[in-house]
């Protein structure tokens, strides 16, 4: 019968070969594929809270990979990978490693030097990582839980609410996200931030 996904604003479709990579082949519809999900972001988060993580492990291609492979690698087999498709968004496929490497570089520098706030460093590494879309999948949550490793980890703040939300479901607390993504994308970050509190 194979994988039946229906997607929601600002989410980013999968190709037939990155469903190939689906680890259960019982799972059939979008709810379930969440449900799944879920489950191995619980995981996830339980590994960070245990791993007792240092900031200087944090801003690292290993890490970004590592902790998408803990958030997705029960659900997909190329979790962790990026990914080898171009997307609707998203850096070109081929200049994902290069991408990712400048924004460690220019976060760095922005801690260095105190270039922003805390919370706007985190959220400014937040946007451009989702923007780079690094993964098939997963890029927003991921995105997220790095943010959130950042704030608490880095600079000893509180983890992020997101308006206390998965945002799998399109509502408005979803469509705020998406804006305040794209006002982000314009170059204005203080919504992105203000959500990220609320």
């Amino acid at each position: 019968m194979g994988l039946k996904l229906e997607y929601h604003d600002g989410q980013t479709p999968l190709d037939e070969s990155e469903k190939e990579g689906l680890r259960i082949a019982s799972v059939t519809t979008h709810a379930e594929l969440d449900e799944l999900e879920q489950l191995n972001l619980e995981k996830a988060l339980a590994w960070v809270i245990q791993s007792k993580l240092k900031p200087e492990q944090i801003l690292t291609e290993k890490f970004l990979r590592n902790v998408h492979k803990r958030m997705f690698g029960d659900v997909w087999k190329w979790a962790g990978e990026f990914r080898r498709t171009d997307k609707n968004i998203g850096t070109k496929w081929p200049q994902i490693a290069l991408e990712l490497k400048q924004l460690l570089d220019d976060a760095n520098y922005w801690m260095e030097n105190e270039t922003y706030p805390a919370d706007e460093i985190a959220i400014r590494f937040k946007h451009r990582l989702v923007s780079i879309h690094c993964f098939a999948n997963g890029n927003g949550r991921h995105s997220r839980m790095m943010a959130d490793i950042i704030i608490e980890t880095i600079f000893n703040s509180e983890i992020f609410s997101w308006s206390h939300s998965r945002m799998g479901k399109p509502d408005e607390v979803r469509k705020t996200y998406i804006s305040a993504l794209k006002a982000a994308d314009n170059g204005n970050i203080k919504p992105l931030a203000a959500f990220a509190r609320s």
